[in-house]
């Protein structure tokens, strides 16, 4: 990683990702979530304010320094502990089979490399029954947003840590081992190439 993505993203991340429609969609994601929690893509903890009062404990897994850093404050506001994860390079979760109740992520697997190798990751730490609850952005289904997506898509790469506007989120969990239980589309505001969200949830059976 250079300066830019080490340094500058991260706080430009925390910024944009912290806005208050935002914030409210991750309450209505958070809120579900219960037990032992891994959480992908902690990033600067912009989830941790909106999780509810069965949350029993938080692993956060993400590969920016900067951005636990800038996570710690509210780390200090929760009443669960939160453990902060190593990032393996052979991708694998330093966690056992089966030991967390939920899995997150909210806006990630636009960015990581191998998404399906990522949520075969997630499906081996979840419990058997355990649910998996995403906010990601994506592909949209309307061509003329889709065309200006992979028009864009190289640009959203190099600006945004290798983030793609153009992933499918739910045909890639589809082809993951979870059995995908529900996805909800709407476009928040601003540009339509850049707000298609994918809300849903997929479990382990």
């Amino acid at each position: 990683m250079g300066f830019y993505e080490e340094q500058i993203l991260p706080r430009w991340l925390s910024v944009v990702m912290g806005t208050k429609e935002l914030a409210e969609v991750r309450a209505r994601r958070m809120q579900q979530v219960e037990g032992a929690v891994l959480e992908v893509g902690f990033g600067s903890g912009l989830n941790l304010p909106h999780y509810g009062a069965k949350v029993s404990k938080l692993y956060a897994l993400d590969p920016s320094k900067v951005g636990l850093e800038l996570a710690k404050k509210r780390m200090s506001r929760v009443s669960f502990p939160v453990e902060l994860l190593p990032l393996r390079a052979d991708g694998r979760i330093p966690l056992d089979d089966a030991s967390v109740d939920a899995v997150v992520t909210t806006w990630t697997l636009c960015t990581i490399p191998d998404p399906l190798q990522a949520l075969r990751e997630m499906h081996r730490v979840l419990r058997p029954g355990g649910r998996y609850s995403f906010v990601e952005h994506g592909l949209s289904p309307d061509p003329t947003v889709a065309k200006w997506q992979h028009r864009l898509d190289p640009i959203e790469q190099a600006i945004v840590g290798g983030c793609h506007f153009n992933r499918a989120i739910d045909t890639i969990v589809r082809d993951s081992p979870f059995q995908l239980d529900g996805v909800e589309n709407f476009h928040l505001k601003g540009p339509r190439f850049a707000t298609y969200l994918y809300f849903g949830s997929a479990v382990r059976a």
